[in-house]
């Protein structure tokens, strides 16, 4: 039997939920406690949230809208979206945490856990939002439904952004049917890419935190090239990898690694999903790695051998893989377009081997516009001109001519008013573990 919905119950202050703490309704709606008051957490700015919030109602305005609701998840594809650009909060207990943004008047957050949980959740996020409401079991369209009556906009046309723009998934049918029903004079209309362009171009705060990303990425390869000897298994290196970045006060969004003999390879890409296989005297590990600090992400990966390169890899690093990096990294500059690292990425196929179809993309919070692949570019035309304050992630992964062995490389890059940035020092070589 599905738990029934629990009743609406107001904040309970700390004078009166601290003798009732046993008791489920007093306890998921504290307010206002002690707990948690001597935590420190780094956060962006007051201006900074002010620029953020400034950018999306102006958005907000062009599109006649007069509430948005704004998610994010734990999802690889998102990141935390438009809920953390908003609030500096990752969500991992749920599928999403919500922003309910009004044109004006304070936004509101809706966490998907009240008691102890909220309480750590609003001391976090107080510079950004100040309104922080839980969902009530996962009532978050009903909580929503009750901020904008409390705000008169239950007639009004009510945004709804992307949990995951990547693969242009919404809110639960449950929550949207939820609005449906409890607002019926209102306008639900789904939005498309509002996030991407709102943070494709970064502010300086948000780029320190793509700097710091890329160092954190480039401790966990150190990490990982410390680790790799015979009889680690592969999924040792993806635990070395993620505590250098956790232990950099990082997250971690994804760890794809993998490994293969020299002498025989079929391997051209790391692992999703790093196995129990047993690493070797003789291995080439591949990878890419991508950390996260606060809500903001960079990339990483280079070639690890378990002693000395063989001749073949050797040479098709010193021939192929770096000098074809080198042509596409050139192309990185403001004012070029996205087509010139596409053209770059040919150097592969004029050598006679092949390659992995993308060659570089986008950051904006996780990987998005412009992707650059070996046939195409994808990105609207403004994406596809680099600028100042962009972030890039050149990647390209060549493959032998029989399809059996391939190399990744690739470092993360922030264009500047002159030329680029790279966010990591990791040495452009083939690292050798013994």
């Amino acid at each position: 039997m599905n738990e029934q919905p629990r009743r609406p119950l107001g904040p309970q202050t700390w004078d009166i939920v601290r003798h009732k703490l046993d008791q489920s309704l007093p306890f998921a709606n504290m307010r206002d406690t002690p707990y948690y008051r001597d935590c420190v957490w780094e956060q962006f700015s007051e201006a900074e949230y002010k620029r953020r919030y400034a950018a999306l109602r102006s958005k907000m305005r062009e599109h006649r809208l007069d509430a948005i609701v704004v998610p994010g998840g734990p999802s690889h594809w998102s990141f935390g979206a438009g809920m953390t650009w908003l609030t500096g909060h990752w969500e991992w207990h749920a599928l999403a945490s919500y922003v309910l943004v009004p044109a004006d008047g304070e936004p509101t957050m809706i966490y998907s856990m009240g008691g102890t949980h909220a309480e750590a959740v609003r001391r976090h996020v107080s510079v950004a939002v100040k309104d922080v409401r839980h969902s009530r079991n996962g009532q978050y369209a009903m909580v929503m439904v009750e901020r904008l009556r409390e705000l008169k906009l239950d007639k009004a046309r009510i945004g709804l952004m992307e949990i995951d723009p990547r693969h242009a998934d919404y809110l639960p049918v449950n929550q949207y049917e939820t609005l449906r029903r409890e607002l019926p004079d209102a306008e639900l209309v789904f939005t498309r890419k509002f996030l991407h362009e709102l943070v494709v171009i970064h502010s300086q705060e948000e780029l320190d935190c793509v700097r710091k990303a890329g160092v954190l990425c480039q401790r966990a390869m150190e990490a990982m090239v410390a680790r790799a000897k015979p009889g680690v298994k592969e999924y040792e290196l993806k635990a070395a990898a993620a505590s250098a970045i956790m232990d950099g006060g990082g997250d971690i969004d994804f760890l794809i690694i993998g490994s293969t003999p020299m002498d025989n390879p079929a391997l051209i890409f790391g692992n999703p999903r790093p196995s129990g296989r047993v690493l070797k005297r003789g291995d080439l590990v591949n990878m890419e790695l991508a950390a996260g600090y606060r809500g903001y992400t960079a990339q990483i990966g280079s070639p690890i051998t378990l002693g000395p390169p063989t001749d073949m890899v050797r040479r098709f690093w010193d021939e192929i893989v770096l000098p074809g990096y080198r042509k596409i990294e050139a192309e990185m500059l403001p004012g070029r377009n996205a087509e010139a690292m596409r053209k770059a990425g040919d150097f592969f196929r004029e050598k006679g081997v092949q390659s992995r179809p993308t060659h570089c993309h986008g950051i904006d919070i996780v990987t998005d516009n412009p992707h650059v692949a070996a046939d195409h570019v994808e990105g609207t035309e403004s994406d596809k001109v680099l600028k100042p304050g962009m972030v890039v992630m050149a990647e390209p992964n060549p493959i032998t001519a029989d399809g059996m062995f391939g190399i990744f490389l690739g470092h993360t890059y922030i264009i500047t008013e002159t030329g680029r940035e790279i966010v990591d020092e990791f040495p452009f070589g083939i690292a050798v573990a013994d």
